[in-house]
């Protein structure tokens, strides 16, 4: 099948490109469910992501999310043969979902179509129904969900909104407000050692992961103190959500790989942490962790050789 856009095509199209795109996706998703509804293996099979809801939903560069439930998810796991059913696989490789609960084959055709087939085991699906969906899964299907075949009616259950658990709480608790801090202040502090050591692999990967991910949930926390916002999860569409002063701060708390930029994105994580932590914890009623930020920033003015200029 040809690429969707070729070389000679360039620039695209984007509103063609879209609909062929559409077009093409749709004639997979046709194709697999004709296919499934021949296999015995697979009992149901649910769109879910950008192709299932209203909300951001797909475009032309979006791919395809299928949870397939089947008897035996060996045979989809270790091998690829029956990808060539719906086009020729450049890239695909077995991993697992997003909520860690089942493994997934992620698959890039030649054409451009990006697919995700999540293999669920029809016996544990069984199992989690009579207990309860998983508060993962449970998020997943909440923001849409287009069931293409039910041989059992395990889509029909999984998908009843009566067998998920409420949505978690999503401003903190003090105990995990003060737990965070700590911990997001524990790690400026490591970084910068392991920074000062040589180390720059680690201390670039703490400043702009560990820290960041520490930092999303601030983000996450300071925009639903704003307004009861959706903030999506794991960073989905925060240039839509955040507010915009966090917007205009945060491409300066990521570090080039030398030892000046790590030393200089750690002192920018730190300012970020106490701009925008002092606001959440007026807006919660919580006390800010004064004593530990000036700490914390203590430690990285000895070992980066700094004023930090810190707020008493």
């Amino acid at each position: 099948m040809r690429a969707l856009v070729d070389a000679a095509d360039w620039p695209p199209d984007h509103k063609a490109l879209r609909t062929v795109a559409f077009v093409a996706m749709q004639d997979l998703i046709d194709r697999f469910t004709t296919w499934a509804l021949d296999r015995p293996d697979i009992r149901s099979a649910i769109i879910v992501g950008s192709r299932a809801r209203a909300d951001g939903p797909a475009d032309s560069l979006s791919d395809l999310d299928l949870a397939v439930i089947v008897t035996d998810p060996s045979i989809y796991l270790s091998d690829t043969t029956w990808l060539r059913r719906f086009g020729e696989p450049s890239l695909t490789f077995v991993e697992s979902t997003a909520d860690g609960n089942f493994r997934e084959r992620r698959v890039l055709f030649r054409d451009g179509r990006d697919v995700d087939f999540s293999v669920l085991p029809t016996a544990l699906v069984q199992q989690m129904l009579v207990q309860r969906v998983p508060a993962g899964i449970a998020d997943v299907l909440r923001r849409g969900f287009r069931i293409l075949v039910d041989k059992d009616g395990l889509a029909r259950r999984l998908t009843d909104k009566a067998r998920w658990p409420e949505s978690p709480q999503t401003l903190p608790t003090e105990l995990t407000w003060n737990e965070t801090s700590h911990d997001f202040l524990y790690h400026v502090v490591w970084a910068a050692k392991k920074a000062k050591r040589g180390e720059l692999w680690i201390a670039k990967s703490s400043c702009d992961s560990y820290q960041k991910n520490l930092m999303l949930r601030l983000i996450e926390w300071h925009a639903k103190t704003k307004s009861d916002r959706d903030t999506w999860h794991k960073g989905r569409f925060l240039e839509q959500w955040a507010e915009p002063e966090v917007l205009q701060d945060l491409p300066s708390t990521f570090a080039g790989y030398t030892l000046a930029d790590v030393q200089r994105a750690l002192l920018a994580n730190l300012r970020f942490y106490e701009r925008f932590g002092r606001e959440v914890a007026r807006a919660l009623e919580y006390r800010f962790p004064d004593e530990a930020y000036s700490f914390a920033a203590g430690q990285l003015r000895q070992l980066i050789g700094q004023d930090l200029g810190v707020t008493q």
